[in-house]
């Protein structure tokens, strides 16, 4: 919630106030973002969630059922993981995938062209 104080020229005293008040009157004016408050109540709600989780967390479980619990934590941390990940649309994907292409290409032409150099260099080498 952003506090916002506007100060006008029309709420400053007139003149017959002027002896009086000596200092310009201001309003507060309170201007309300309904995005931002939504944002702040998910995160309340998340942070609230995860220290109920944590709480829960904090118990030992059996130690037979221990490497399932770890294991169902491991998947429920990734799947959390991969959902806050900003995944690339389609133009930038076949961008991506076209570079690596081209880079691939240019690594194996000089790794092939190096191979051509030395295999030539040790058979000069090796026919003396």
């Amino acid at each position: 919630m952003a506090k916002i104080t506007r100060i006008k020229a029309s709420d400053g005293p007139s003149k017959k106030e002027e002896a009086d008040a000596p200092a310009i009157t201001r309003k507060k004016v309170v201007v309300k973002d309904k995005k931002s408050e939504k944002n702040k109540r998910k995160e309340i709600k998340a942070a609230e969630k995860k220290v109920a989780a944590d709480k829960k967390s904090d118990k030992k479980p059996f130690i037979l059922f221990r490497p399932f619990v770890y294991l169902g934590r491991y998947l429920r941390d990734s799947w959390r993981e991969l959902r806050q990940v900003r995944w690339p649309n389609r133009k930038a994907t076949w961008k991506m995938v076209l570079a690596v292409l081209i880079y691939t290409a240019i690594f194996v032409i000089f790794i092939s062209l190096l191979d051509l150099f030395f295999t030539w260099l040790f058979n000069l080498i090796l026919t003396k």
